[in-house]
């Protein structure tokens, strides 16, 4: 099974495990759903890169993760936000790939059509 595969299945276990972040939302999507009511999580795209050194192979992945919710300011999302990070610490091993470090690169909090977005990559 291919690292971003892999990678992406565990992370969506790990998001769907972890109790405070699903009650915060209606549910979390692999992929954008048809319809969705809000507030709501989406892990997006995927993507992987060659990386590896002498001894090893590996991948560099980076992995969307959104967070939508139709609330008049961003409060309800921060509760929500501050879980990512804690849960992708603890995503396990899985089809013979390891994370090795797993870190928030950007977010971003934009208004959209009256909808609040974190985009964690």
């Amino acid at each position: 099974m291919s690292a971003e595969v892999a990678v992406r299945a565990a992370v969506i276990d790990a998001l769907r495990a972890d109790t405070l972040l699903m009650d915060g939302l209606n549910g979390l999507f692999d992929g954008d759903p048809v319809r969705a009511s809000q507030p709501y999580g989406v892990v997006g795209e995927c993507i992987g890169a060659d990386w590896g050194g002498k001894d090893v192979a590996g991948r560099e992945l980076r992995l969307t993760i959104g967070l939508h919710d139709g609330g008049e300011t961003p409060a309800r999302l921060a509760g929500m936000i501050a879980r990512i990070d804690p849960v992708l610490a603890g995503v396990a091993v899985r089809e013979g790939w390891r994370i090795v470090t797993a870190r928030l690169v950007r977010s971003r909090v934009a208004r959209a059509t009256r909808q609040l977005s974190l985009i964690h990559i």
